[in-house]
Formats: structure tokens, sequence, C-alpha cells
């Protein structure tokens, strides 16, 4: 599940009568690393279905009840349950469909904090979903227990804060120039060029994607190409129907990059998806 709501649609209309969410600002230690903390529990029975677009989202998410069923870039099979893991970035639609009996805590990762709270290769985690134990090992199913055995958000949110704090306790070197990279594509509106990025840290384009990948899980160019994305829907919210201006505001080519572009990281067209907020 995305933090942000205008990611995503329910094919009910009625999102308020089948689930419950409370979303927990973490403390300002976590700011760039954690972007919050949430609770999620379905309240009412039924086939649900939930399409997310492309983020910058790293969820850990610890499930209490019925797992979900998720797609990447389509339809969930009967294969595709996932009850508490972790997910990497992906450069397209999620399908997310639920039974209306999920209950869980998710924990909002930033790509780079994800690189430090997880430790490993995030390419390991890019267009999947892995397991509680292979993300955290027994760590992660004691805090499973530790939260299933709680009632109330509040602590459940205080439990989970306090696990990601201490293991950000434990040094997980992140490279300076990936990082002054990354919050340069994400300050430039994704217009950057990753030539310039490149030339300016000394590396070659090879080098720069290879380091991304291994940090955040996809390179430069795909990285620009979601935050140009989110940017451009940001955008629609004030400019209706001005796409070729929004194109234009936002580094495309032209109007019709921006719909291949929509379609490929949103599954709609630009006009659909301004249809369904």
């Amino acid at each position: 599940m995305s933090d942000e709501t205008e990611r995503h649609r329910q094919d009910n209309r009625s999102p308020a009568l089948h689930f419950e969410m409370v979303r927990y600002q973490t403390v300002p230690s976590l700011a760039g690393i954690v972007t919050d903390i949430c609770g999620y529990r379905e309240i009412r029975r039924g086939h649900f279905r939930i399409v997310e677009y492309a983020s910058l989202t790293v969820p850990l998410v610890i499930s209490f009840a019925d797992p979900f069923a998720i797609g990447l870039g389509r339809d969930p099979g009967d294969n595709d349950r996932f009850a508490s893991f972790a997910a990497g970035l992906y450069a397209g639609p999620v399908i997310i469909e639920s039974s209306g009996a999920a209950c869980c805590v998710q924990v909002n990762f930033t790509p780079l904090g994800a690189r430090q709270f997880f430790g490993l290769p995030m390419s390991e985690l890019r267009d999947r979903m892995i397991g509680l134990d292979d993300a955290l090992g027994s760590e992660g199913i004691a805090l499973r227990e530790r939260l299933g055995e709680t009632r109330d958000w509040e602590t459940r949110f205080a439990i989970a804060e306090a696990f990601v704090i201490s293991r950000l306790a434990e040094p997980n070197e992140l490279s300076p120039e990936v990082a002054w990279a990354y919050r340069t594509v994400i300050a430039s509106g994704g217009r950057t060029r990753i030539s310039a990025l490149a030339g300016e840290i000394g590396w070659s384009r090879k080098h720069l994607a290879a380091k991304f990948s291994d940090a955040i899980g996809i390179g430069p160019k795909t990285l620009s190409r979601i935050v140009r994305f989110n940017r451009a829907l940001s955008l629609s919210k004030r400019q209706e129907d001005d796409w070729a201006g929004i194109a234009a505001d936002c580094g495309y080519a032209d109007q019709a990059h921006l719909v291949r572009e929509f379609r490929q990281l949103a599954g709609e067209t630009p006009t659909a998806l301004a249809a369904l907020a």
C-alpha cells in the first residue's frame, strides 16, 4: 500500500466503509529514512481491489490476518499471496486485492532509507516482494509476534518505530555520491541529465547506474521517470486537462511522450487517470 492516496484507486467507491487506516508521523531522527508508519484494518468482508501507481515508497508490511494478493503490472494469481513482506521499487502499476479480513502495520521507507535499514542491495527487492523472514530474519519474526500480541495502534507504532531505530544503529554505509545524485534528481523533478550527474561525480554512466541499482534498486534513468510521472500527476490536480502544458513543465518531449509514460507507470492514460481521481 502506498502512503499517497492519490496514487491508487479502489473499485468500490466507498473506501471508508470497508477499512480503517491510521497514520503515525515518526520522530524527527527518521526524517529522510521513513516517511510514516500506518495501520490498516479491513472491517467488512468482500472483494476489494486497489491499483497503485509507480512511487518511490519501499514498504515493509507486517500482517496479523489474511494475506493480500499482489500482482506487478497484472492481476494477481492464486500463487501471488503475501502476508508479511518487504517490496522493492517497481516502475509500473501494482494491483492489490483482499477479501476484507486484512490487518497490518506498514512502515514506509524512502529508497535511501530502505538501503540503510535492510542492509542489503536493494536490487534484490527490485520488482518483487520477499517474505519477512528473508528480509529481516528471526528479528522480523519476533517483531511480527510482538505487534500481533498488541491490540492498539499507538503501541504498535511505538514498537515498530523503536525496531527501525535499533536496526539503524548498525552502520550500513551508503555511498555519498549516490545519495547526492539521488537528491539531485528529486530536487530537479527528474529533469537532470544522467550524463551531467555522472560527470559531476567523476563516474561513467554505467558505473553510476550500477551503484544506483545496488543502493535503491533502480537506475537513475528509471528514478527520473518515476519522479517526472508523480510530478505530472500532482500538477494535473491544478492544471486540469492542460496535458500539453504539464508535459512541458515536467520535461517530457511532448504530450505523446507523457501519455506513453502514464501507460507504463500507471497502466492508464492521463485522461483516464484524471477521471478516476
